[in-house]
């Protein structure tokens, strides 16, 4: 079956960094979307950051604003692998990272396919 795996999560201090895996199993995703959502108790599903197969065989990056120059995403084609590396961490970024694959955008629908998470605890 078609799933995607998350890793990389864990308790973190403040001013960490922490750099999150997902792999994409059963099917591939080299030419479609994937990208990294997180969510906390009580708050909508927010976007972080996706990747985007786009005419030329190159990938389109695009990072929520709030977090750039912080986070960055990245993929492995090979290995069918997207990653998301997260620097200088503070305690708003404390939550579950959900990874998504098979569509394009910065809204949870535009999605076929997700992880079950991977939990991301940052103290101060």
């Amino acid at each position: 079956q078609v799933k995607l795996v998350e890793s990389g999560g864990g308790l973190a201090q403040a001013g960490d960094s922490l750099k999150l895996s997902c792999d994409g199993i059963g099917r591939s995703f080299t030419g479609d979307g994937m990208a990294w959502f997180r969510q906390t108790p009580g708050k909508e599903r927010e976007f972080v950051a996706s990747s985007v197969w786009r005419i030329g065989q190159v990938y389109d990056v695009e990072i929520a604003k709030s977090l750039q120059g912080r986070f960055t995403i990245s993929r492995r084609k090979v290995t069918n692998t997207v990653y998301l590396q997260m620097d200088n961490l503070q305690h708003g970024d404390t939550g579950v990272y959900y990874c998504a694959a098979g569509g394009r955008g910065d809204t949870p629908s535009g999605y076929a396919y997700w992880g079950q998470g991977t939990q991301v605890t940052v103290s101060t």
